[in-house]
């Protein structure tokens, strides 16, 4: 059994083949409608969502199968205090396989390690959102047809933005991408996806508080919203939300090949005259989204004898990270991991750098 926690959580070549599946089905899909016959889905979904949780049921009831549904925490047992780890025991019992969406940063791993079925990370608070990168994925390869050698432009919240934090895991593994950061002081992207994802990979940044001189040498716009679910300080959240606002005036000094994305929901980031540009490619990546998600539920209910690694977590430090799943969730084991040169010591659940016992 294996489960989907982050994109590194895949090889290049297993998104190579995923992407490989989901264009087989859009070519096919009549050959896809019983693939999941007898199967079912789980959707705990603890967030409001609307494009992930019906793109998870779409895409199961498209391979014949079936969806149990919980509407929200508010009418699940997680009202009565039911934790993560008791509720992933639980919905095995009843589904093949779980997708989850939760506000804690980590709670899909929680879910994951004890959890008798396969489990997707549905997006967790502002650590990462995997299935959101496929459909990104799937978008950049049908328009650009390869993900080497571009320069993409990632705007707005790029500190609690999970969308983009998976993103970057994604294509920094493949050579010649640039990336140029476009954000507000206070939004700018966390150290350390720039120093242990973009510099460990070597490949090159910028980093600029400018849309309009970011945007004539951009392959890719990545356009987000500033999301108030993220703000402590209603004060901090009103004076940031309107940085960035795309318009069909700014998109002529685009090139004539760029293409616009934005994980949606947007709020005004983007003007609704962009949606008539050919290059707005947003509602793409939400059909893109279901192909995706397709071929990896028939990856993780039908692969063979593949199991999710078990990484060598140790005890004995502290996380201090509020919207850590560790702290919200009573009685749960904390995990720590050494990064590869055993300098930087991190949270399992949110990947915060932690502190030492005292």
């Amino acid at each position: 059994m294996r489960s989907i926690i982050d994109t590194l959580d895949l090889t290049t070549q297993e998104l190579d083949e995923l992407i490989a599946a989901a264009e087989d089905i859009i070519a096919h899909p009549k050959q896809y409608r019983d693939k999941c016959n007898g199967k079912k889905l789980a959707t705990l979904f603890y967030e409001p969502s609307t494009r992930t949780r019906l793109s998870f049921e779409a895409a199961m009831y498209e391979l014949g199968g079936q969806v149990l549904s919980v509407p929200g925490a508010d009418l699940s047992s997680a009202a009565k205090g039911e934790s993560v780890a008791d509720t992933a025991k639980t919905v095995s019992c009843y589904a093949d396989i779980v997708a989850i969406r939760h506000f804690s940063e980590g709670a899909a791993l929680v879910a994951a390690r004890n959890a008798s079925v396969p489990v997707i990370n549905a997006g967790d608070g502002g650590h990462c959102h995997p299935t959101q990168t496929l459909a990104d994925l799937l978008t950049i390869h049908r328009e650009k047809g390869r993900f080497d050698h571009l320069t993409v432009g990632l705007c707005g919240d790029l500190k609690y933005g999970r969308t983009v934090h998976s993103l970057i895991n994604a294509l920094s593994r493949y050579q010649g991408v640039k990336f140029i950061l476009i954000s507000p002081e206070e939004l700018k992207l966390p150290e350390y996806v720039k120093t242990e994802v973009i510099e460990k990979h070597g490949l090159a940044f910028e980093e600029t508080v400018s849309l309009e001189e970011a945007l004539p040498c951009l392959d890719i716009l990545y356009m987000t919203r500033i999301q108030r679910e993220r703000f402590d300080d209603i004060e901090t959240y009103n004076r940031l939300k309107d940085s960035y606002i795309l318009t069909a005036e700014k998109m002529r000094s685009a090139s004539a090949d760029c293409k616009v994305m934005h994980p949606l929901p947007r709020v005004n980031e983007i003007s609704v005259k962009v949606d008539e540009d050919p290059r707005a490619c947003y509602f793409k990546q939400v059909e893109n989204g279901k192909y995706m998600r397709m071929a990896l539920i028939l990856k993780l209910l039908f692969e063979n004898g593949e199991k999710t690694a078990q990484e060598n977590y140790f005890h004995n430090a502290v996380c201090k990270n509020p919207r850590c799943v560790s702290s919200t969730e009573q009685e749960l084991e904390p995990l720590f991991k050494r990064s590869a040169d055993g300098s930087t010591v991190r949270c399992a659940y949110c990947e915060q750098i932690a502190e030492s016992e005292s």
